[in-house]
């Protein structure tokens, strides 16, 4: 395995082997890897002749008063994992190799405008950003993202069908610890009151999952799960929401496919979790 952390580099490593006629699969990701990124790394390893990986926390992402600084970092235990898994490449850039006096931005209207667009305006637009930049760097034949952020991942695909990216987007699904938490890197952020007060979301998931059904309304389905959040002392929504599965736009009732999504500051922390259901 190695560590590349020049875009030159990079580049010329892809062409050598697309000369060769091999195929390229990437996990764009921001480090600090749990069982759910392993997941993906598992799934580009198997699918792909040659795996790439990115760690890079991207600093465009965040507003300003979020978590960048704070962001959990553990660059060694991650490439550990990598090499376990079987990955040709880490790529591990700084943020002034990425961006040099950026002018330049991939920002995607309608879908971008709900959920946690709303409530963090420039997230996606980050988003975009630096995944057609690694999109270019890396020309990967494939590309695979989690379902536990399934906003990123709608827009992403929306993106790559709008943009004419000749990649496949690959969903995997949401990863949970034992007791039902969504895997995620801010869980580290938890003491052990909050991290039992967050299971309140994934309650509220079962809640919906067990509710839901065609043609009902979604205000109805909202209210019950909400009603769970709301015997948490520790929770505070942000929001919980039924949208359109492929456009993210609210819907009144369940009569196409949606998502159902939610984030929740347990204490300080935002935690989003959510499950899709096909009519």
């Amino acid at each position: 395995m190695e560590i590349i952390t020049k875009i030159p580099e990079l580049r010329e490593k892809i062409k050598q082997w697309k000369r060769e006629g091999k195929s390229v699969g990437l996990v764009p990701t921001m480090g600090f890897l749990h069982e759910g990124h392993a997941s993906l790394l598992k799934k580009c390893r198997e699918e792909n002749d040659i795996a790439v990986t990115s760690n890079f926390v991207n600093p465009i992402q965040f507003g300003p008063n979020e978590d960048l600084e704070a962001y959990p970092r553990d660059f060694e235990k991650d490439c550990e994992l990598c090499r376990e898994i079987g990955m040709d490449i880490v790529f591990h850039p700084e943020p002034e190799e990425m961006y040099n006096d950026l002018h330049a931005f991939v920002n995607i209207d309608t879908l971008s405008d709900t959920l946690c667009g709303k409530s963090r305006p420039i997230h996606f637009k980050g988003v975009c950003t630096v995944v057609t930049k690694l999109f270019n760097i890396v020309t990967p034949d494939r590309a695979y993202f989690g379902e536990k952020d399934a906003q990123q991942l709608a827009i992403i695909r929306k993106m790559v069908k709008d943009l004419s990216f000749d990649i496949e987007i690959i969903g995997c699904p949401i990863v949970r610890e034992k007791d039902g938490l969504a895997k995620s890197s801010r869980n580290t952020y938890l003491n052990s009151e909050e991290r039992k007060a967050a299971l309140c979301l994934s309650k509220s998931i079962k809640k919906g999952k067990e509710i839901i059904s065609a043609g009902k309304k979604a205000e109805d389905v909202l209210k019950e799960m909400i009603a769970v959040i709301k015997q948490e002392p520790l929770a505070k929504i942000d929001y919980v929401s039924i949208v359109g599965l492929y456009d993210m736009q609210p819907v009144e009732v369940i009569d196409r496919d949606v998502l159902v999504a939610m984030a929740v500051y347990i204490g300080k922390t935002r935690l989003i979790d959510n499950f899709s259901y096909e009519v």
